[in-house]
């Protein structure tokens, strides 16, 4: 089967079918281009997903602990891995098959273009020998028919009687040139007839089959090449399916390291504070009163009765010390991680302990490697010069002292942590009174000093002897106002005996700070109750007469005449 012989005569339809192979090589090539454009985003978008989803590991603390944490983010790294595959995919196309693609159909063009251009010239070729043919066969004709007139003219004057001699001889040689002019237009037909018949066999045998024979591997050309990048385009992706597998498989081990037991004892790491839960609340018998005597609003008052108001007083002044579970004071974290609950705080301690061991660590094999160079260039000093190390040397030694000094410090307040978590369950219970008491540097807001002998927090403690007038007095009236404060920042107050506060708030103080961190204050409808110290602006009014101070109890004249009157 063949275009020369069977399509001999369908130069323009050949002409059409090729131009269209072109252009659906060119379509089929604006396909890969858009495939290779959607994979390329799609691999963008993938990268972005992961860099959003990413956790921005600022410092070590906020890289992932907890084993779902971990295995998400090692989801993402297999994604990203893949989005990676995806782009390799974009690119084997745009170079195996695109790009070949483009090559291709520009080579494609060219070449049939010479090809139609060679056919084109064939065919003039072969109409101008048509028309020198056809030219020869006309003029071969009209001389026919002037020679034919020729003579039916000499017929006619050689029939006449009355025709001259002379016209006779003239009409004689008239035929006789016209026939030897018809004789030769027909030599010249002949001979252009001939070279037609020949150049036409020509044309339609051998000149068009060859140009028809190769358009014909052109256009078979063109369809294996697009066999070829069906395959290539198909083989693009196939190549990276065995890395994409093991992605996907990366992702399945990823979720199949998931374990909700270790994510709960991180859980138990990370918030443990340490501390003993709270004791049982003391009895309070407030049927006393029911039974006070007369006697008990002397001065005289009987040690017993005393001994149980003050009892009560320091229990309901002590009831404030719960706070274990309160938020975490506002403000910069300290050296020594005091801010911290206990526990929280020997993790944290044990860390930095770790590190600065770690570094101690690399800058004695530095000091070590210093040393041995030290000792090559002595013993070799055409290598270098010794004294240069020096200087390089005092500075490791300097930090080695300097890291042994953090790491003792360290130690230091590790053991002190350490010796507090170990005797907290004895000293809470020594008492009835402090066994309500938070032991440890806790606030009511969980926060926590650098001075550990102001480890007791809340509201202050009476000691020694009350009389009964004290009782009655702090019963029936408040506490007077010894200045007042600012609220700077806002105090939520959640806790029991605190009392919450907005920013800008004036209240009125009752109590100063005795070094513990907090204040007693009072609002103006006369509800009481302990802010921090830090979180106000405090003026004091030293000169007022009702100006007290914590342990002592502020008795109206009138009350005590009345009691010596007594």
């Amino acid at each position: 089967m063949s275009w020369g012989t069977e399509l001999w005569d369908q130069f323009d339809s050949l002409d059409k079918h090729t131009q269209w192979g072109i252009d659906f090589l060119e379509r089929y090539a604006k396909f890969v281009k858009e495939r290779i454009e959607i994979e390329q985003n799609y691999a963008k978008q993938l990268r972005n997903l992961v860099k959003k989803y990413c956790p921005k590991r600022s410092s070590k603390d906020e890289e992932p602990r907890f084993t779902s944490c971990v295995a998400f983010f090692n989801i993402l790294n297999e994604l990203n891995d893949y989005a990676g595959q995806r782009e390799v995919v974009a690119e084997e196309m745009a170079h195996r098959v695109y790009g070949e693609l483009m090559r291709y159909a520009h080579d494609l063009k060219t070449e049939r273009k010479m090809h139609l251009q060679e056919g084109r010239k064939a065919q003039q070729y072969l109409d101008m020998c048509w028309k020198q043919m056809d030219n020869s066969k006309k003029k071969f004709e009209r001389e026919c028919r002037e020679a034919e007139k020729a003579q039916q003219s000499y017929e006619r004057l050689d029939n006449d009687t009355n025709a001259t001699k002379a016209d006779v001889e003239k009409a004689k040689q008239q035929l006789n040139l016209r026939t030897h002019m018809a004789d030769e237009n027909k030599n010249e037909y002949a001979a252009q007839l001939q070279n037609f018949n020949g150049e036409q066999h020509k044309h339609f045998y051998v000149v068009i089959p060859q140009i028809y024979k190769q358009l014909q591997e052109m256009d078979e050309r063109r369809t294996i090449k697009l066999s070829e990048c069906y395959r290539g385009f198909a083989d693009s992706e196939r190549k990276v399916i065995p890395i994409i597998s093991k992605c996907l498989e990366g992702m399945i081990l990823a979720a199949k390291s998931v374990d909700e037991r270790r994510d709960s004892q991180m859980v138990v790491d990370s918030f443990k504070s340490g501390f003993e839960p709270p004791g049982d609340f003391p009895f309070e018998d407030y049927s006393q009163h029911i039974y006070r005597t007369i006697s008990d609003g002397t001065i005289s008052a009987s040690k017993q009765e005393s001994g149980k108001m003050d009892a009560k007083t320091t229990v309901g002044k002590a009831k404030g010390k719960l706070w274990l579970f309160g938020k975490k004071p506002k403000g910069p974290a300290l050296e020594d991680f005091s801010h911290l609950p206990p526990e929280q705080r020997r993790k944290k301690l044990q860390q930095r302990i770790d590190e600065l061991n770690r570094e101690l660590q690399k800058e004695s094999d530095q000091k070590d490697a210093l040393n041995k160079m030290k000792d090559v260039y002595e013993k070799n000093p055409q290598m270098g010069d010794p004294g240069s190390l020096q200087p390089k040397l005092a500075e490791t030694m300097n930090n080695i002292d300097r890291l042994r000094m953090e790491i003792h410090k360290n130690e230091a307040w590790l053991s002190e942590v350490e010796g507090k978590t170990g005797g907290r369950g004895d000293r809470r219970h020594s008492s009835d009174i402090n066994h309500l008491v938070t032991q440890g540097r806790e606030s009511p807001e969980g926060s926590y000093t650098d001075d550990a002998n102001q480890e007791v927090r809340g509201p202050p403690q009476q000691h020694g002897h009350h009389s009964e007038f004290d009782d009655e007095f702090e019963d029936d009236d408040p506490l007077p106002a010894i200045g007042h404060c600012k609220a700077i920042y806002p105090f939520d107050g959640h806790n029991e005996g605190t009392l919450a506060m907005k920013e800008g708030e004036v209240l009125y103080i009752i109590e100063e700070d005795k070094g513990d961190g907090w204040t007693r204050a009072r609002r103006q409808n006369g509800e009481e109750g302990y802010v921090p110290t830090s979180y106000i602006d405090v003026t004091l009014e030293k000169n007022s007469k009702g100006a007290v101070r914590r342990g002592e109890k502020f008795v109206p004249w009138g009350f005590l005449s009345r009691l010596i009157i007594h």
